[in-house]
């Protein structure tokens, strides 16, 4: 089966160009939340003394407190995590949920704060990008296994990003650490297939791309257990940590991105490079 694959992956290298314009396409359309942490605003985790739906809470809050940006990010075994934009005085918050809630934890950022670590966010993206391009240009010297690895990586990131506007995971701190590991993780699997298709002698090129193919799947597929059980514990037993969530998540997204783009974009792209060197 594989091997039918490799010997007819022109047409599929289309898919993830095509799944990577329609993420463009995605977040320009429905664009992509911030978090507390680069917009300012408070986050509380509640711990519900009775029964309440999240519109409920939602409107308790927005009444009591004459806020309009409240979200309710998660609500599961009697805990909630609501989202407040603005900074809102915990006494009064206090006092409002009385009766309905105890706060367990609360986190306030102001605007200055907010401004300054969104500016943080696009410098670590940027210098990430620029020593990860510097890095693959100087192992591999040849422009288009390099420019394979680095548009892999961008497509990666795109995708991930596209999958945060569509399921609502806000951009916060937590998540641009997500999609660093990310970047570094995009890069290891195609430097592991282009190492073996560049470097290595022995073998046809298809049998070293199913070497490639087999090790780096196995990574992934590990990769993506481990994600998925901590996304399944953060969302079932501990609603609270909406932190470890959102991690989880974005690298639930990227992961799943990195095997379409890798095994079909940039295995495609350097088959079609050898093949015409040959």
């Amino acid at each position: 089966m594989l091997e039918k694959f490799l010997e007819s992956y022109k047409p599929l290298i289309a898919i993830p160009v095509i799944i990577t314009l329609v993420s463009l396409v995605l977040l320009a359309s429905n664009g992509l939340n911030e978090g507390v942490d680069l917009k300012g605003g408070s986050l509380a985790v509640l711990d519900l003394e009775k029964s309440i739906s999240q519109n409920d809470l939602k409107l308790m809050i927005e009444d009591g407190l004459n806020a309009e940006d409240v979200s309710i990010l998660s609500m599961a075994n009697d805990k909630a995590t609501v989202q407040i934009g603005g900074t809102v005085d915990v006494v009064e918050l206090t006092d409002l949920l009385k009766g309905t809630a105890t706060i367990l934890s609360y986190n306030s950022v102001g605007p200055v704060l907010s401004n300054q670590a969104l500016n943080q966010v696009y410098w670590a993206l940027g210098f990430a990008f620029l020593f990860m391009s510097i890095t693959v240009f100087i192992v591999f010297r040849d422009i288009v296994p390099s420019i394979a690895v680095i548009l892999a990586a961008v497509s990666d990131i795109i995708i991930s990003i596209a999958g945060m506007s569509l399921f609502g995971i806000p951009l916060s701190l937590a998540s641009v650490g997500a999609i660093l590991m990310l970047i570094g993780y995009s890069v290891d699997t195609d430097i592991l297939l282009t190492t073996r298709l560049l470097k290595r002698k022995e073998g046809t090129v298809n049998e070293r791309a199913l070497d490639a193919m087999k090790t780096g799947l196995t990574m992934s597929i590990s990769a993506i257990a481990a994600m998925a059980s901590l996304y399944l514990v953060t969302i079932f037993i501990i609603p609270e940590a909406v932190v470890l969530s959102n991690i989880a998540a974005v690298l639930l997204i990227g992961l799943v991105a990195d095997i379409l783009v890798t095994w079909l974009m940039n295995l495609g792209i350097l088959k079609w490079y050898l093949e015409g060197k040959s």
